[in-house]
């Protein structure tokens, strides 16, 4: 972030530009969580992060928010630049009270600063934090009190709701210790910053990256183009599983969804499964392997009755195959078979099923990533807050989207589905399991904001019923 600033300031580009664009970032990411006007207490210290903050008040203002600011410092200690903004938001006439939410803006510190925190801002920190019934705590670049480099966080750092960083993403907003005080994470690129590290191991999924994986289909399109996928799931109580993956590969735009279960559940499947989705009956294991599937998803709900023929399906289908629930627990007793698997292998483990699929003793949950892609030959979702995908000799990614909502079952089952429809449109695994992620979360998100569900209500048909949303949204920023 440093080298960027610096070689934009040498090409002439003024702090003043950096500033302006940073804050309308911020202030239209904020209108995006939260559409409808209503009161934002700016928490500002005295460097250009409250200038940041100053800037995306101005523009909430003039679009009918309710300002208040609440200032670490006097007026006069102020650098320069910061001083102006804060004029030029008081310059803006607030006629308007909104009827929207409250939101408490964390402008205290950027990412120039280290804990310990010091006074005034450890006092402002803990009044934040102790406010934070009034309404959503918005970080700048990172919550105060955190440090950018580790991600190790002062007492009295501030907990934050949504984090929206600045330019590029700060390695200790990612870090395991740091989830809870950074919560949902916002990229916003500038413009002006242009810096490409091409020796980065890491990256977040965002929008500006995600968008070109699914090119817009041509009107000439038909459903073979979208891809079949075949998903074995479901046993006696556990239909739900199988269910919910089907409809997620619908509604991901998978050409054509067959759903194989067992025989002694398909009549249940069958009378309570989407008209779109062609449920089939399996007898005989063996003969799965020669049907005519572009994508297996395998697991949900499954069970554990079939062990072998199941582990000779992930291992010898020529297909992609995505393995989640079940199929990793069966996968689990013969882990071996993923170093001479025919096909391309993408698999969707809770930190549970990491556990028995990968015990081994770790750092963090990228560290157990990157060293299961070590030794296998497979691409990894390692689902949990800031879901992390990873694959060897690719960049670990780390997702930006979700709510704590989402943590309740059957989500997962939804997540298999859209990452099989994805495949099934040709994205690799890698590109699949990054985009089904970010969209999956981002439906959770949506069905939130709308005001129908809570985070206490959330269903993972909620997350399929705004998919859609979430595709929209994709192509739009």
């Amino acid at each position: 972030m440093r080298a960027a600033e610096e070689a934009a300031f040498a090409r002439g580009v003024s702090a003043d530009v950096l500033m302006e664009e940073a804050g309308e970032g911020i202030a239209r990411s904020i209108q995006r969580f939260f559409p409808r006007p209503g009161k934002c207490v700016v928490f500002a210290g005295k460097g250009h992060n409250a200038g940041d903050a100053f800037v995306a008040a101005r523009r909430l203002a003039q679009a009918g928010w309710k300002i208040e600011p609440r200032l670490a410092y006097p007026e006069e200690e102020l650098v320069s630049l910061t001083s102006e903004k804060l004029l030029a938001l008081r310059a803006i006439s607030q006629n308007t009270s909104g009827s929207g939410p409250t939101i408490l803006l964390d402008g205290l510190l950027g990412v120039g600063a280290k804990p310990p925190l010091r006074e005034p801002i450890r006092s402002l920190c803990r009044e934040l934090n102790a406010r934070r019934d009034e309404g959503e705590v918005v970080g700048i670049d990172l919550p105060s009190g955190l440090d950018g480099d580790s991600g190790a966080a002062d007492d009295d750092c501030v907990i934050a709701d949504f984090t929206i960083t600045i330019g590029f993403a700060k390695s200790g907003v990612v870090a395991d210790a740091a989830l809870d005080f950074v919560g949902r994470l916002k990229v916003i690129p500038l413009q002006e910053l242009r810096w490409r590290d091409s020796s980065s191991q890491e990256e977040l999924a965002i929008p500006e990256a995600l968008r070109g994986l699914l090119p817009r289909r041509k009107y000439s399109a038909y459903k073979n183009q979208f891809g079949r996928v075949g998903i074995l799931a479901g046993s006696r109580g556990f239909t739900g599983a199988a269910l919910m993956c089907s409809l997620g590969a619908l509604r991901a735009g998978a050409g054509l969804v067959e759903l194989f279960v067992p025989e002694e559940i398909y009549e249940i499947v069958a009378t309570a499964a989407a008209p779109e989705v062609m449920v089939k009956p399996v007898v005989n294991y063996e003969k799965l392997l020669a049907e005519k599937i572009d994508v297996w998803a395998i697991g949900p709900g499954l069970g554990q009755s079939r062990t072998d023929e199941v582990t000779r399906l992930i291992r010898d289908a020529k297909q992609p195959v995505v393995v989640d629930a079940d199929g990793l627990n069966i996968l689990s007793e013969k882990i071996s078979i993923l170093l001479e698997v025919a096909g391309p292998r993408l698999l969707t483990p809770h930190p549970g099923e990491m556990e028995r699929l990968f015990p081994i003793e770790k750092k963090s949950r990228a560290d157990w990533a990157t060293k299961f892609c070590e030794k296998y030959e497979a691409t990894l979702l390692l689902k949990g807050s800031r879901t992390i995908v990873a694959e060897r000799g690719r960049a670990l990614s780390y997702n930006t989207t979700g709510t704590p909502g989402m943590a309740t079952g059957g989500m997962g089952d939804v997540l298999t589905g859209v990452c099989g429809g994805l495949l099934g449109q040709k994205l690799s695994p890698n590109d699949a399991a990054r985009l089904g992620a970010w969209l999956c979360g981002r439906a959770a998100e949506v069905a939130i904001s709308t005001g129908s569900v809570s985070e206490e209500s959330l269903l993972p048909t909620d997350v399929l019923a705004h998919l859609g949303a979430a595709f929209g949204e994709l192509r739009e920023f």
